[in-house]
């Protein structure tokens, strides 16, 4: 009778099998598990993705000293918002300002391009090409270029 009895106290010794875990450890375990997920990026927002209306302005040709503004559509064909850090231009004669500098995802700004043909003088002729460059959040496209292309023609009168 005795090695029953040690036989029985043993058996209540032993852990139960992995397999028989109860549910507040398991409660546990998939709460960690959301925790280090959401902490490693697992449950990110996604990424910006720029998109221009156009990449290139043709004003065709311009007497010198006539001012020209054109807008072009800035999208956010992502799932986080577009952040546009700066927008600059390749020379003086070229302006340029995006509103609003912060794209929601689906929405879309309006960039505003000046180009001054008469900004280098009444003796410019020629093509020109000038730069827009919108520098952004963008993984695929950080740096997106309008060109704003121009034949400069004598000044009117002239």
């Amino acid at each position: 009778m005795p090695n029953m009895d040690r036989r029985h106290s043993d058996r209540s010794r032993q852990r139960p099998a992995p397999h028989k875990m109860n549910v507040m450890t398991r409660a546990a375990l998939i709460i960690f598990s959301l925790f280090l997920l959401s902490a490693c990026g697992g449950t990110s927002q996604g990424e910006a993705q720029i998109g221009l209306e156009t990449t290139t302005l043709e004003l065709g040709d311009m007497p010198n000293g006539e001012i020209a503004e054109r807008i072009v559509a800035v999208s956010n064909e992502g799932d986080a918002p577009l952040v546009v850090e700066t927008v600059t231009t390749s020379c003086g004669c070229t302006t340029a300002v995006l509103e609003p500098m912060t794209i929601a995802p689906g929405e879309s700004g309006i960039l505003r391009i000046t180009f001054d043909s008469g900004a280098h003088g009444p003796d410019l002729r020629g093509p020109l090409l000038r730069q827009v460059t919108l520098v952004s959040n963008d993984p695929a496209l950080p740096e997106a270029v309008v060109e704003v292309k121009a034949n400069i023609l004598p000044p009117a009168g002239e």
